[in-house]
């Protein structure tokens, strides 16, 4: 079966003060997905297709971001995150910059 984006939004968050690459990419993705609504997420679901969310998260150390708890910020969808190198490290001060791309697909 073939693989149709339908939906591609971004968002951005920060750690203001603690240098936390995982805080600052979870609230990238909530700023990501609360600049839109889905309401064909019901349709898939009842038409026996699949949600496929992919999320890439820019942040200056990848290594540090917990995967999952970014993940756990997607409400729908079976959800892949990916953190690349990107994002900005305020040069002072322990403040730092998260970036995200948001795309949603279906499947069947």
């Amino acid at each position: 079966m073939s693989k149709e984006a339908l939906v591609l939004e971004f968002g951005m968050g920060m750690d203001l003060h603690g240098g936390d690459c995982t805080k600052a990419a979870c609230r990238a993705a909530f700023d990501a997905i609360h600049h839109s609504s889905l309401p064909l997420a019901r349709q898939i679901r009842e038409r026996g297709g699949k949600m496929l969310v992919d999320v890439t998260v820019g942040v200056p150390d990848p290594k540090a971001v917990d995967v999952e708890a970014v993940k756990r910020e997607l409400p729908h969808g079976e959800v892949t995150v990916r953190a690349v190198a990107g994002g900005l490290r305020v040069p002072v001060g322990d403040t730092l910059i998260a970036c995200v791309a948001i795309t949603v697909s279906i499947e069947g």
